[in-house]
C-alpha cells in the first residue's frame, strides 16, 4: 500500500527542478516495463538535482515491492 499512496502522515512535496529528462526516461521506462530494479539509480538521479527529502530516497532505495503507481515514480512523471 505505501509504495502506491506513500506515508498519508507526512505529505511529500515534489519539486519541479526535480522532474529531469533523465528522470523522466528513467520513470517512464519503469512504468511501461513494470521492472522497478532501478529504483536505486532513480535515487542517485534524485540526489544529483538536489533532492533532500529523506523518505523519497529511502523509498527509492528501500527493498519494495515496487510496483506500477509508486507514488515517486508517478510524482516523477507527472501521474501523481
Amino acid at each position: 500500500m505505501r509504495d502506491v499512496f506513500g506515508n498519508p502522515f507526512r505529505p511529500i512535496t515534489f519539486l519541479p527542478e526535480w522532474r529531469t529528462s533523465t528522470l523522466l526516461a528513467l520513470a517512464q521506462q519503469m512504468y511501461d516495463s513494470r521492472d522497478f530494479s532501478t529504483m536505486p539509480i532513480l535515487a542517485d538521479a534524485l540526489g544529483d538535482t538536489g533532492c533532500e527529502d529523506e523518505e523519497i530516497l529511502a523509498h527509492c532505495r528501500g527493498p519494495g515491492p515496487h510496483v506500477r503507481g509508486c507514488w515517486v515514480v508517478d510524482a516523477i512523471s507527472g501521474k501523481a
